[in-house]
């Protein structure tokens, strides 16, 4: 099997799957508890806190772990819309976010607030200017994706949350970082954003653990025990956390290194494919790990079949929303044709140059054997 949907998850690292079963065998015990068995399970817990911390580039004790993106995500725009709303009824997203970002915003719009949705342009990117253009004195929020998932395309970021502060004094500015974390240089300080969502799974960490980076406290989003500051209760996924500490902590030293060559992989790919007749290359494809393609006159699903038939793992679009047409690739203003037959290729630190030539080398073949029309 060559796994090339890593943008979907990627395989837990050795130091991460180490972590875990340590802390599922030897260190279980309950961080809120007061013997030393708990002291210890929270020693473990500050430990995970401040290695995420370090890869985010910020303050230990603004760094709150959740479920995964997703939470992050709603924690985000949910409790920003409640310590707000007094304020302003105003919210700025983009047309292209994720689900975690934009089914929150309806449940928003269905209490009485209103979204803003940026457009992108035909390769997915949201420009500062559409956003100054969208920024009125009761904007409360805006939630702009890192790096677009299906197109690769990178987001001003920076820009964007300085012109949001500077324009809407009492807005929060939220980035889902997903797709950029350990794929697109920041530190959490300095990028001026208040809310910073990423995800675990997406790093060489296991499923189901997150985390929220916090400029300034938002109201709880869990409420019991007092967990994570009293801000999201219930008791710590502590062997999760463990290993998603660890897996940054393992790549953190290499990561500009793991950007480098992910960026030479991917350019190479992109050479390759632009070699085979009827691949369209989609999307601006900036971040280093992400390449969408399409193949005119063959349905996305019949390529999946195929090249997993061949022993390839690739996805169409965002693995998130199976059955439905992209809205991304819909928003950036691609022909259907083009949208019914995307996939994405995405790679990670553990992609090698001979799996993107296989790759490469096995899709004209797979074409003519689809009887492409």
């Amino acid at each position: 099997m060559i796994y090339l949907d890593n943008a979907a998850t990627t395989r837990p690292c050795a130091e991460a799957v180490e972590a875990i079963t340590k802390t599922l065998t030897t260190d279980w015990g309950n961080p809120s508890a007061q013997y030393r068995f708990g002291i210890d399970a929270a020693r473990l817990l500050r430990n995970a806190r401040q290695s995420v911390a370090e890869a985010l580039g910020a303050e230990t004790d603004r760094v709150f772990f959740t479920s995964g993106g997703t939470e992050a995500d709603n924690w985000s725009i949910f409790s920003s819309a409640e310590r707000l709303g007094k304020r302003g009824k105003h919210i700025v997203t983009t047309a292209v976010e994720h689900h975690a970002v934009l089914h929150p915003m309806q449940k928003l719009e269905e209490r009485g607030f209103e979204v803003t949705y940026l457009q992108p342009d035909a390769l997915g990117r949201v420009s500062v200017e559409s956003l100054q253009a969208a920024l009125r004195p009761d904007t409360i929020l805006v939630s702009v994706m890192m790096v677009n998932n299906e197109s690769g395309a990178v987001m001003p970021i920076e820009a964007m949350a300085k012109l949001t502060h500077r324009l809407c004094l009492n807005a929060l500015f939220h980035t889902d970082a997903v797709q950029g974390f350990f794929k697109v240089p920041f530190r959490a300080r300095t990028l001026g954003a208040d809310l910073i969502s990423v995800s675990g799974h997406k790093v060489h960490a296991g499923k189901g653990v997150g985390a929220l980076y916090m400029a300034k406290n938002l109201p709880p989003f869990i409420h019991g025990g007092g967990q994570e500051g009293g801000l999201r209760s219930g008791t710590e996924n502590l062997p999760m956390i463990a290993g998603f500490g660890a897996a940054c902590k393992a790549q953190l030293p290499t990561r500009l290194a793991a950007i480098s060559e992910q960026t030479r992989l991917k350019r190479l790919l992109q050479a390759l494919l632009s070699e085979i007749d009827g691949v369209t290359l989609l999307g601006a494809q900036e971040a280093p790990h992400i390449v969408n393609l399409a193949v005119v006159g063959l349905r996305s699903q019949g390529l999946l079949n195929a090249l997993q038939e061949n022993g390839f793992c690739v996805s169409a679009g965002s693995a998130c929303s199976k059955g439905h047409r992209s809205h991304v690739l819909e928003a950036m203003g691609v022909a259907p044709q083009l949208i019914d037959g995307s996939i994405r290729v995405s790679l990670s630190s553990e992609t090698t140059e001979e799996e993107v030539r296989a790759f490469a080398a096995a899709l004209p073949q797979i074409i003519h054997s689809l009887g492409r029309r």
